[in-house]
């Protein structure tokens, strides 16, 4: 019998906590997470990045939640997925990649976590928005609501933050 692996994707705008968030939970729930392979890929170029640059992004994030699907224990947890991408794109550029939209509505999650914009903004080579950080999440808040996937905002510093995810996850898969 195969085993029922819950997808748990972490969702939001940039500097909400979602790489810290996935590693914790990851660890509390003795399992493994996906990096965001966004960082990693940008931190590679040795230019700006461009819209192309966003699909290649989309697909190498959806290779690596395949490969770590098979290292995963009950729970995978997904430092973002394609909806980020998606708004990133259409912020920047003002469109979005067909593929992106279609892997969207194929590559589905059993949770999203949406993380609030509570936590103070944090500089970074790569963080782009600090001034549209409501802009932004309002945009998570009407993606998610208008594709009627299950999500909850995750809200709180430090600690807090970890256990209001940690009562989401116990009380929607009731542990």
């Amino acid at each position: 019998m195969e085993k029922k692996i819950v997808k748990i994707a972490i969702t939001g705008p940039e500097s909400t906590g979602k790489s810290m968030l996935a590693k914790q939970l990851a660890e509390h729930y003795h399992t493994v997470w996906v990096p965001e392979f966004a960082r990693g890929y940008i931190d590679s170029l040795s230019r700006p990045y461009n819209q192309k640059d966003i699909l290649l992004i989309a697909k190498g994030q959806l290779r690596s939640e395949k490969e770590y699907f098979n290292r995963a224990g009950t729970f995978l947890f997904c430092d973002t997925e394609l909806i980020v991408t998606k708004i990133w794109s259409e912020v920047k550029y003002r469109c979005c990649h067909e593929w992106i939209l279609q892997k969207i509505s194929e590559n589905k999650y059993d949770l999203y976590l949406l993380c609030n914009i509570d936590l103070p903004w944090e500089d970074d080579p790569q963080r782009e928005h600090p001034d549209k950080r409501q802009y932004l999440f309002d945009l998570y808040v009407k993606e998610l609501s208008a594709r009627v996937l299950p999500y909850f905002i995750i809200s709180g510093v430090g600690k807090d933050r970890f256990n209001n995810a940690i009562r989401v996850i116990g009380s929607f898969f009731r542990e």
